[in-house]
């Protein structure tokens, strides 16, 4: 409850609201039913658009006039500039919860660099009174890539701001599914294993490793079954064109699966779930099929070290695609031959995870108005 003793009331601004960002608001709201929970939105496309012009998109928005006990903002929201356009959110506590930091998201060949989307998150941080990421490995990069922007500006960069952010960052991942924690059958099919690869289908996370990979498999003459499925967008890497055309006999799922109980379903089924990617703050969908009881292979880099044990972890080689293929495949021929156990992720559980939440949320809140 508030000072007053009503009934807390939270409004969590979601600028770039993808599927993950959006089960994980809906799913805040499931798990503390005593607030009162309100949600400011917009699509997740325009990026550059988003992560500038949100304040502006919101400009008029009703609720934003209206008092609240706590703001939640993602990190894709200009936070800084928003609470200077509403004066009241000056004095309402702001916590930023990063999914994802723009200091460690690599650019694409289509891209321009641009120090925009830094900027917009340094000031967002520096703006709240708490700093939530979803992994150490997030705040980690956030932080090293903050020191080194800091240190390439050319004067008049106050002392202490890395410290300060450094005072006010927590770590508190985005929770994993009770329900997930199912039992399943505890071996995995060594003769011709199911491997699953359940990822945004864009270059980040590392269509073109995956491609190489299945086909380091092919030469080792290993067999295997497949399924490729995640959020598939208008435009993709060619690289899932050449995987289907090559390996469609293997192929068991391919595409995005709609229903929720179909996809449940396939991380019960298969056997080993991989990550390629360049880039993933979190792992959500590593983690969601480990909990289904799927062994995990990946590469030892990004925040996979935080949940991923290393027999499970093939050497990274950002630099060079090939030599990493073939390290994937040694560290999948181990594990085949060791039937290792199931690693269920049990610290990112709902249920163990909603008392750091409800811990920072109520803080915040006790705190009251900040005090200009």
């Amino acid at each position: 409850m508030t000072t007053s003793g009503t009934t807390p009331r939270i409004l969590l601004l979601s600028g770039y609201d993808a599927a993950s960002h959006r089960r994980w608001r809906e799913q805040l709201g499931a798990m503390f039913p005593r607030y009162e929970w309100q949600s400011l939105v917009l699509p997740p496309r325009f990026f550059r658009w988003r992560i500038r012009g949100n304040p502006l998109s919101w400009l008029n928005e009703p609720l934003l006039q209206e008092h609240w006990d706590l703001i939640i903002a993602t990190s894709m929201v200009d936070l800084a500039t928003l609470r200077g356009v509403h004066p009241r959110l000056a004095h309402t506590p702001c916590l930023l919860y990063m999914h994802e930091n723009q200091f460690a998201f690599p650019v694409s060949s289509g891209q321009n660099s641009s120090a925009d989307p830094q900027m917009v998150n340094l000031y967002s941080a520096l703006s709240a009174d708490c700093v939530v990421f979803n992994s150490g490995w997030n705040r980690d990069s956030f932080l090293a890539g903050a020191t080194s922007f800091l240190q390439k500006l050319p004067d008049e960069v106050p002392e202490g701001l890395i410290e300060t952010l450094r005072d006010k960052s927590r770590v508190i991942p985005v929770p994993i599914e009770d329900r997930l924690f199912a039992g399943r059958r505890p071996l995995m099919n060594r003769a011709c294993p199911h491997l699953l690869w359940n990822h945004r289908w864009e270059y980040d996370k590392g269509p073109d490793r995956l491609l190489k990979f299945l086909q380091v498999l092919d030469q080792r003459s290993m067999p295997f079954r497949l399924s490729v499925v995640g959020e598939r967008f208008r435009s993709y890497p060619k690289a899932f064109d050449r995987i289907r055309e090559q390996f469609g006999p293997c192929i068991e799922h391919w595409g995005f699966l709609e229903n929720r109980e179909d996809y449940d379903q396939l991380l019960r089924q298969a056997d080993i779930v991989i990550s390629t990617a360049l880039h993933d703050f979190q792992g959500l969908s590593m983690l969601e099929a480990m909990a289904s009881g799927c062994v995990p292979l990946a590469p030892n880099r990004l925040a996979y070290p935080e949940y991923v044990p290393e027999l499970h972890r093939y050497d990274s080689n950002e630099a060079d695609p090939d030599r990493e293929a073939e390290a994937a495949a040694d560290c999948l021929e181990r594990l085949i031959d060791q039937q290792p156990l199931v690693c269920r992720p049990d610290g990112w559980r709902a249920s163990k995870l909603a008392e750091d939440y409800r811990s920072v949320f109520d803080e915040l809140i006790q705190a009251g108005p900040v005090r200009s």
